[in-house]
């Protein structure tokens, strides 16, 4: 479990404020195909010295990825720009609450020279909800994305952004500086929502994803859930019926992971071949990419996807 409590940056400030008062949310124990590994390899430390070094966060270490050990060790982080701090409160996340700082105006510079520095044929940026910002911090993804083109130019890049919930023109800022993938999540079906991703609206990011395709068609488009939250499975169908309505070319399905005992409980653990009979139906409706594992994470095998959802898209024009 990780501790509700910020003790490194500030040891009186709960890292979820908003949860303190919780009751506990006990969940099931984890069943042996949930276990991983903790990172103690030389290719883990040689990662945490070039983030911390550049000065930068990573949704890896924030959120508590379970897959951090295996990424790190391949020299793979999933960067997290506009800082630690998330102005929504989702029930099943773990990245920090509250008001957040001022953007870093270096920030977008930094992590094109981490990038650098790893040497990523493949690079996935991500950010914190920052409803506190006019664009939501649209002008500020479009600035990392050049700045990571100027220095890298053969490295694709990979963006997972938040929902740009009432920022008009927001979307159209990012798409304009063209990543090679435009990846939002769901999250959770939409009976879960107003529990477990209360601050968003499903349907406004089923639109959000079916706008990248009307502005450029050619953005690969991606989102995921979490299974495990007391969804159905015919809920999950649905959810896959919506995003191909969008045109969404990848789909990743994970296991959600509890947290905390103050985060939404864990209500199921999906075993394995529940997942493989979701990856096979995905793919029947015509997904040109499918990942669902109980480890599958939006950024997992980033690189190595990227590569096979090119070649699926030159296969199906044939």
């Amino acid at each position: 479990m990780v501790v509700i409590v910020d003790t490194i940056t500030n040891p009186l400030r709960p890292r979820h404020p908003e949860k303190v008062n919780r009751p506990d949310s006990a969940s099931p124990p984890k069943p042996d195909w949930i276990r991983v590994r903790a990172p103690n390899t030389r290719g883990y430390a040689d990662t945490r010295n070039i983030v911390r070094a550049n000065g930068l966060h990573t949704v890896c270490e924030e959120a508590g990825c379970p897959n951090i050990g295996e990424c790190w060790d391949k020299k793979h982080a999933t960067f997290m720009i506009m800082g630690d701090t998330c102005t929504r409160a989702c029930a099943f996340c773990n990245v920090k609450t509250g008001l957040p700082n001022a953007l870093d105006a270096a920030e977008p510079q930094n992590v094109a020279e981490a990038v650098a520095k790893l040497g990523l044929a493949h690079v996935v940026i991500t950010s914190v909800d920052r409803d506190d910002l006019a664009d939501g911090g649209a002008e500020h993804f479009a600035q990392t994305i050049r700045a990571i083109r100027a220095a890298c130019p053969s490295t694709t890049i990979e963006i997972l952004t938040p929902d740009f919930l009432r920022k008009d023109g927001a979307l159209e800022v990012v798409v304009a500086a063209r990543p090679d993938v435009f990846n939002h999540n769901l999250e959770t079906v939409p009976s879960r929502y107003l529990t477990v991703r209360p601050g968003a609206r499903y349907f406004h990011s089923i639109r959000l994803l079916q706008r990248v395709k009307e502005l450029d068609p050619t953005i690969f488009t991606k989102s995921g859930i979490m299974v495990g939250l007391g969804e159905e499975r015919h809920e999950v169908q649905q959810v896959m019926d919506d995003l191909r309505s969008a045109d969404v070319d990848f789909l990743t399905i994970g296991q959600y992971l509890q947290p905390t005992r103050k985060h939404h409980a864990v209500m199921r653990y999906v075993p394995p071949d529940e997942f493989s009979s979701y990856e096979k139906i995905a793919y029947t409706k015509g997904f040109l990419m499918v990942s669902a594992s109980p480890l599958t994470r939006s950024s997992h095998h980033a690189g190595e996807d990227f590569a096979r959802l090119k070649a699926a898209r030159a296969a199906t024009a044939r």
